[in-house]
């Protein structure tokens, strides 16, 4: 039996990989949306899962750092730690800042916290973690600085004592470390003119606060983390968060927004890759009219003519998919984000993309129905 995608390929192979080829780059836009979907909710739920904390404590009437503002006394770590179930505590801050190297501005997100305490960067590549209590960093390595280096931040000079890798906020931006002390001070560092226009305004040289944005806690082996939860709130004029319960929060004010975006774009993308693919079929079969007149003239069955453009529809699909995968493999680091290719999203999008096909043959089916087997006759 003839098969047109095999005669298109014999006979106009450049014709035909070029045309899979664009098919495949529109393919291959879908599968990095799909991956900087893929790429956001990972980065959203990266610092939550660095913590390893079992409950968040934070701001009465508030939803946590992540959502809105909070602001809690550091001293209830104290307290916290004083109720059954709880192991250890660490207060914490969040902030974003702008680091220069060389004159190049740098956007990350600062997090302060308890040294010695069970938090530290668990994505730690070199180095190590923070041991004193002022003038040392940790970065990612993504930033640019090394080991040893020495950065400038408001009057302070800061040391790199680790690197980390992969750290960064839900926004995508790098993360850095600080003792707890060091990012209480940046947080609310005032700046040379605006402590004189404070002295000469009678108020202090300098603000300073004993304040985070949330207190993070690990519980002992056995303990429910909502009934501590509860038993916390029950005492305290606090809210407290378990670990799912905070993820969930920041995926649904980070990420599910942006998700729907992606998808609807994605779902775009995908109809016009279907009208794109159903217009090449549908031209590819006009102009095998008189092949088909020719097969329909020698008694060929409607099934068989039906069963080629498929064929020939399918055919050009997977080409294209495999050029899309090519393509998006290919371009995937030069993102600034973070996008993530997985398997099981191509496996899906393979899928997606020979049901389009099929359906995208119909017009050119249709088409080779209606042709009339004398037109095979002299024209």
């Amino acid at each position: 039996m003839i098969n047109l995608a095999q005669r298109d390929i014999a006979h106009s192979l450049g014709k035909f990989l070029t045309t899979a080829t664009g098919v495949g780059m529109l393919l291959g836009v879908v599968l990095i949306m799909i991956g900087v979907y893929r790429g956001l909710v990972d980065d959203a739920s990266i610092l939550l899962k660095d913590t390893r904390a079992d409950l968040w404590i934070v701001q009465q009437d508030t939803l946590g750092p992540f959502a809105e503002s909070s602001r809690i006394h550091e001293d209830i770590k104290h307290q916290i730690k004083l109720f059954k179930g709880v192991k250890d505590v660490s207060a914490v801050t969040f902030q974003s800042l702008q680091l220069y190297r060389n004159a190049t501005p740098i956007r990350v997100f600062a997090i302060g916290y308890d040294i010695g305490s069970f938090y530290t960067p668990h994505l730690l590549a070199e180095g190590r973690s923070i041991i004193a209590s002022h003038f040392e960093i940790v970065v990612d390595a993504k930033t640019g600085f090394k080991l040893g280096e020495h950065i400038t931040i408001g009057r302070d000079i800061f040391t790199v004592v680790g690197i980390t890798r992969d750290a960064v906020s839900s926004s995508g931006d790098f993360m850095v470390y600080f003792s707890l002390p060091d990012a209480q001070k940046i947080q609310f560092l005032s700046s040379n003119e605006q402590i004189r226009n404070d002295r000469a305004r009678g108020g202090a040289q300098e603000a300073t606060t004993s304040t985070a944005n949330a207190i993070i806690a690990t519980l002992h082996d056995g303990f429910d983390p909502k009934e501590v939860a509860q038993e916390i709130e029950r005492w305290k004029h606090i809210k407290v968060f378990t670990q799912s319960e905070q993820l969930d929060i920041l995926t649904k004010n980070l990420v599910e927004r942006s998700s729907k975006q992606i998808g609807l774009f994605t779902l775009i993308l995908l109809l016009v890759a279907s009208v794109i693919i159903s217009l090449i079929i549908y031209t590819m079969t006009m102009g095998k009219i008189k092949e088909i007149a020719i097969l329909k003239l020698i008694g060929a069955p409607n099934a068989t003519i039906i069963k080629m453009i498929v064929q020939q529809s399918v055919w050009l699909g997977i080409l294209a998919f495999i050029a899309g995968n090519i393509f998006s493999h290919g371009v995937v680091d030069l993102f600034p984000k973070r996008t993530i290719l997985i398997t099981s999203d191509a496996l899906a999008l393979l899928v997606i993309v020979i049901c389009v096909s099929i359906a995208g043959s119909l017009f050119g089916v249709k088409s080779a129905l209606k042709v009339d087997p004398a037109s095979a006759i002299g024209g």
